[in-house]
């Protein structure tokens, strides 16, 4: 799940992964795990905090399920109320990035709270996961000891996907990674190394979750994320 607060522009959500839901402008936004693309535009620059959060935290950090988010993106207000406008108030205050780092440890260890999703569904996470996604729903149900609709239907409810979607995103993930390491990896090569059929498989996935061919997602957002050297003056 992603987990944003912008430190000077608002977040311009030009799509949403749900196209039902409208695009605006967001300070701070809370979204949860999708399938398909969201796209953010901006002039060249935007600076922020970005915080990648398991779905299994959702209920400790945010007070409930990831799949009451599944596919949403919401304003980090809506969730976890005023708290939010004052952290980012003191984030924009704070002389430089240990100091916004620093807050928002303390903000985050003050927000949590003893709240768990169910052993079994985070047994299935964490096997999906050391796995890289290379595990079918009926071997993990056998794993976890529940039958495979009830694993479907829990799984889903407290991530928001279900346990198949997240093998695809998380295979998708590694190979992205891999890609944004060693963007000259052939493709081919790249597939056979995280479990797909051939290049096209791969290529098709690359447009259905990130929107975009893997040639132009290494062009355009392979090296998208970088922390400021300098800090970003606060604001007023």
């Amino acid at each position: 799940m992603t987990v944003l607060l912008t430190l000077e522009d608002p977040l311009h959500m030009a799509a949403h992964p749900d196209p039902a839901q409208p695009g605006g402008l967001f300070d701070a936004l809370v979204g949860g795990l999708h399938t398909t693309p969201a796209l953010i535009t901006h002039d060249g620059r935007q600076s922020g905090i970005q915080l990648a959060l398991s779905p299994l935290a959702a209920r400790a950090v945010l007070g409930l399920p990831a799949g009451e988010l599944a596919g949403l993106d919401v304003h980090a207000e809506d969730v976890l109320g005023p708290r939010v406008r004052r952290l980012r108030e003191r984030l924009l205050a704070a002389p430089g990035w240990p100091q916004r780092f620093a807050l928002l440890d303390a903000a985050l260890a003050g927000w949590a709270r003893d709240a768990a999703p169910p052993r079994e569904v985070a047994h299935a996470w964490h096997l999906l996961h050391g796995r890289s996604g290379r595990v079918r729903v009926d071997e993990l149900a056998r794993e976890v000891g529940w039958s495979r609709r009830h694993l479907q239907a829990r799984f889903r409810a407290e991530t928001g996907l279900t346990p198949k979607q997240v093998a695809r995103v998380v295979r998708f993930d590694r190979a992205r990674r891999a890609l944004q390491a060693a963007p000259r990896t052939p493709l081919a090569e790249l597939a056979v190394a995280h479990g797909y059929y051939d290049q096209a498989h791969l290529a098709r996935e690359f447009v259905a979750l990130a929107g975009v061919p893997p040639s132009r997602w290494v062009r355009d957002e392979g090296h998208a994320f970088v922390q400021a050297e300098e800090p970003v003056p606060a604001a007023g």
